[in-house]
């Protein structure tokens, strides 16, 4: 098993591995133009963030996306963790770990001073998940506006 960062040959898997995200997320629908175009987005435009995927054997096992933004508080870079999925035939063998592990060194490369994620509050494994890697809940609340 390998990390590396996606290509744009990468986008359907990936795009149909999104899926799998978003079907057991609360407030979101699967798509998987929306997914590809997002995707692109990203892959195209490193200033954007970056997209590390997890591969064995030339098959996809694993992704995770940064998105670079700067933070005013901060007085710097940072980083968002937009999406991580872990195919479910993978899942328990330290890939994820790893796959977060490969994405903390990239955002500390990048000059950035944190990383900031959400989770479904009902998904508490992600939660454990996270915590066990170093990140801790926040006093801050999320809140979305919907422009569409």
């Amino acid at each position: 098993m390998h990390i590396d960062k996606a290509s744009s040959a990468d986008i359907p898997a990936l795009s149909e591995l999104l899926s799998v995200l978003f079907a057991q997320e609360e407030e979101f629908t699967p798509d998987l133009e929306a997914q590809a175009q997002g995707l692109a987005h990203i892959i195209d435009k490193p200033e954007v963030g970056a997209v590390l995927v997890a591969r064995e054997g030339g098959q996809i096992l694993g992704m995770v996306s940064l998105l670079f933004t700067v933070s005013t508080a901060l007085g710097g870079r940072v980083a968002w963790l937009e999406d991580m999925v872990v195919s479910a035939q993978a899942r328990g063998a330290g890939l994820g770990s790893e796959l977060l592990a490969q994405a903390i060194s990239l955002a500390r490369a990048q000059g950035c001073k944190r990383i900031t994620l959400l989770t479904d509050r009902a998904n508490e494994a992600a939660q454990r998940f996270y915590r066990q890697q170093g990140f801790a809940a926040s006093s801050m609340v999320p809140m979305r506006l919907a422009l569409e």
